[in-house]
C-alpha cells in the first residue's frame, strides 16, 4: 500500500470501526492544527459514512501555551460555559466523539503546576456530565493518533528531522493494523481474541488480584459483581464502537478500598503536557499514602489531590508484555500507546460498565458500593517482562494469570 493509501484506509477505520458512525449521527472531533490534512480527510470519511453534521474543534499548540503562561489562575477556573453547551448538545443529539491526538509530551513543561490543576478541576466539574456520559458508553467515543513534528522527535531523536514524522505514521499504522491485509477485518479478529480473554477471567471470579515485580508489591480486592472488558463496547443504542484504537488491553475496577502495597511505574506518564517517571506510589486500605517521583514529583502531588476520588485507583488492566507496541521497542510518550505496552492502572475514575448494572447507578450508589468517582482518569504503566500477577479465588486459592510478563493461561 501507498502512503496515501494507508492514511485513506486509516481514517475509513476511525469513522467505521472506532465511532462506527451511523446514518444521520452527529459527529465531534477534537484534534489540533497539526492534524489538518489527516482530519480532512476523516471528515470526507465521515460524510460519505452518512455522518449528519461533522463539526471540528481545532485546538493550536502555541495557543495552548500561551494560554497557560499569560492566563491567571483565577481565570483558568472560569470554565466557559459555550464548551459545556457544545458538549450536553452532542449527548442530546446522541453523537459521536473522536479525538484525534497529536500531543507534545512536552507540551507545557515548566508552566505552574497550579495553573494545570486548576485546569483539571475546572473543567472537571463542569463537564460531569459529559464525562459521565463516556465512561458509561452513553455514546459513541474513539481516540486515535496522528503525528506532530514534536511528538516524532521526541519518539524518534536519533532520525534526521525530515524522517520522523514518517517513521511515526509507519509506527502508528502497524499499532492498528493498517497494511497488513483488510484492516477492519483484522480488527475483528483482534477483538474476538480480547473478548475470550475477557470471559475466561470473568468466568473466574476471582477475588483479589496480586502483583509482584522489582518495586512493585500489591494487592488488589475486586467488587464480587466486577466484570471484565475489552476494546470494544455498546451504547445503549447497540451501536458497537472502540474507544482506543491502538487496543491490547483487559480491563475492570478494583475495590475502591480493597489495594494495598506498593507499585512504581514502569514508563513515563505524560499528564497535561508534562513527564511524570520514576515514581512509587504506596496504597493503604485503598488510598495513596505516599506518592514520590523522581521527575515531575510536583506535578504528581497535584494529581493525586485533585479531588477525594484521585488519591484511589479507578481501574486495573491488564496487557501481556510481548504486546506488537511492546515488542516494537518504541517508547510513544502517550498513554495510547504506551498503556497498550504495558499491565497498568489508572488513578481516579472508575468505569461504571465494569460492575453489573453500574451504568444505571448515580454517582451516590456507585460511590456506597466502593466503586470510585472522581475528575480525573490517569493510566499508569506499570507491567515489565519480570511481573507476575496472582488471582485470588473465593477460597483462598491462588492461580497465576501472568508469569514473566505473558498471560499464564
Amino acid at each position: 500500500m501507498t502512503f496515501e493509501e494507508k492514511l485513506a484506509e486509516y481514517a475509513e477505520l476511525a469513522v467505521r470501526v472506532g465511532v462506527n458512525i451511523q446514518q444521520g449521527q452527529y459527529l465531534l472531533i477534537n484534534t489540533s492544527t497539526d492534524t489538518l490534512e489527516f482530519t480532512r480527510l476523516v471528515v470526507k470519511k465521515a460524510y460519505e459514512a452518512g455522518a449528519g453534521r461533522v463539526h471540528v474543534n481545532l485546538t493550536d499548540a502555541a495557543f495552548e501555551r500561551a494560554f497557560f503562561e499569560h492566563t491567571t489562575t483565577e481565570e483558568i477556573e472560569k470554565f466557559p460555559q459555550w464548551i459545556v453547551a457544545q458538549r450536553e448538545e452532542l449527548i442530546a443529539r446522541q453523537g459521536a466523539l473522536l479525538w484525534i491526538d497529536a500531543e507534545d509530551p512536552d507540551l507545557l513543561a515548566g508552566i505552574d503546576v497550579t495553573k494545570l490543576a486548576a485546569q483539571q478541576k475546572a473543567s472537571g466539574n463542569a463537564l460531569v456530565n459529559y464525562r459521565k456520559a463516556v465512561m458509561n458508553d452513553d455514546i459513541a467515543w474513539s481516540i486515535i493518533a496522528a503525528p506532530s513534528a514534536k511528538w516524532a522527535a521526541k519518539v524518534f531523536p536519533s532520525l534526521p528531522a525530515n524522517e520522523q514524522i514518517n517513521a511515526l505514521w509507519e509506527a502508528i499504522f502497524a499499532t492498528v493494523h493498517i497494511g497488513q491485509g483488510n484492516a477492519v477485518e483484522q480488527w475483528q479478529n483482534h477483538v474476538a481474541s480480547l473478548e475470550a480473554r475477557a470471559a475466561k477471567l470473568n468466568s473466574k471470579k476471582y477475588k483479589k488480584l496480586h502483583y509482584k515485580a522489582s518495586g512493585t508489591d500489591l494487592t488488589i480486592e475486586l467488587p464480587d459483581k466486577h466484570i471484565w472488558q475489552c476494546g470494544s463496547s455498546k451504547t445503549p443504542q447497540g451501536t458497537i464502537f472502540i474507544a482506543n484504537m491502538p487496543t491490547e488491553e483487559v480491563y475492570t475496577l478494583p475495590a475502591k478500598y480493597g489495594v494495598n502495597g506498593m507499585v512504581s511505574n514502569t514508563k513515563p506518564l505524560v499528564y497535561k503536557g508534562n513527564i511524570i517517571d520514576q515514581f512509587m506510589l504506596t496504597f493503604e486500605a485503598g488510598k495513596i499514602v505516599k506518592a514520590q517521583a523522581e521527575t515531575g514529583n510536583e506535578l504528581l502531588q497535584e494529581l493525586i489531590s485533585a479531588d477525594e476520588g484521585s488519591a484511589y485507583l479507578g481501574e486495573v488492566a491488564l496487557v501481556p508484555h510481548e504486546s506488537p507496541i511492546s515488542a516494537s521497542n518504541i517508547l510513544y510518550y502517550n498513554t495510547l500507546f504506551d498503556e497498550n505496552a504495558s499491565n497498568h492502572l489508572a488513578i481516579g475514575e472508575a468505569y461504571p460498565t465494569c460492575y453489573e448494572g453500574g451504568r444505571e447507578l448515580a454517582q451516590g450508589q456507585l460511590e456506597s458500593l466502593g466503586i470510585n468517582t472522581s475528575i480525573t482518569h490517569e493510566d499508569f504503566m506499570i507491567g515489565s517482562g519480570e511481573m507476575n500477577i496472582d488471582g485470588e479465588l473465593e477460597d483462598g486459592t491462588l492461580e497465576p494469570i501472568f508469569r514473566q510478563g505473558s498471560w499464564a493461561f
